[in-house]
């Protein structure tokens, strides 16, 4: 199929242009102009760039493409490397961020809710990027983690009561400890996220809000598959999820 087609396929089932974001959303480096195969991964790194080449593929999709606000923009090191790679091999990158965190059946907090057995409360693809909803049946902080790790394969840090039983759940994906007062605003029992920083500890314990930072990539592995895996089906496209290991 044409790459044109692909994009904006792409932009247009996301609402791209309802986001206002870090980075551009959609084609951010042109390769060949046909495409058979995508490889789906998390992060433009050389690593996955190099696995989607043997792989096979014409085009790439991340979560976490290039050209972020405020980087240098200078084409030169581990940048200049990247790029030309893409070039070098004509291979596209589509990149989305905040649209694919939001979108509520592809996206990052969609995806991750499936993964856990969340029953959302609220709808996703909110202004705030922020889940709430629930366990089906309550239990302790302590099985709670146990079974983030069973499903995620990465163990979380976790800030809290572990004997304390949970059941209302907030969470978003990624580098979003900065939501968790909006979480606490909720009256959740705990908040799921990626990352954790020095002072959400403290809020943590001191709001009696549990909290589970269960790593900023194992949370978001799940949106750009599910979108790889619809853009496959949809366009009759091959398709790789390739996970390059990050234990961040």
């Amino acid at each position: 199929m044409e790459l044109k087609q692909l994009v904006n396929y792409t932009r247009q089932i996301l609402q791209v242009d309802q986001f206002k974001d870090y980075c551009p959303n959609g084609l951010q480096v042109e390769g060949r102009l046909e495409v058979n195969k995508i490889a789906s991964g998390v992060s433009a790194s050389l690593a996955f760039l190099e696995a989607a080449r043997d792989a096979g593929a014409d085009a790439v999709l991340v979560h976490h493409g290039y050209f972020w606000k405020n980087e240098a923009p200078c084409m030169v090191g581990v940048k200049r490397k990247r790029i030309k790679f893409l070039l070098d091999n004509e291979i596209s990158l589509l990149a989305f961020h905040l649209p694919l965190d939001a979108h509520p059946e592809l996206g990052n907090n969609a995806q991750l809710a499936r993964v856990l057995g969340l029953s959302a409360e609220t709808n996703f693809g909110n202004e705030s990027l922020v889940a709430s909803g629930s366990l089906v049946v309550p239990q302790t902080l302590s099985d709670f983690s146990t079974f983030v790790h069973s499903q995620l394969q990465r163990a979380p840090l976790v800030i809290g009561d572990l004997n304390r039983s949970v059941q209302s759940i907030a969470w978003c994906t990624g580098a979003a400890q900065g939501y968790f007062d909006e979480a606490i605003a909720l009256g959740v029992d705990v908040y799921i996220s990626g990352e954790i920083s020095e002072q959400t500890v403290h809020l943590a314990r001191e709001s009696g809000v549990a909290y589970i930072a269960a790593g900023h990539h194992a949370t978001e592995r799940y949106g750009v598959r599910a979108l790889g895996e619809h853009l496959s089906h949809h366009f009759g496209l091959s398709h790789e999820f390739i996970d390059i290991d990050n234990p961040v």
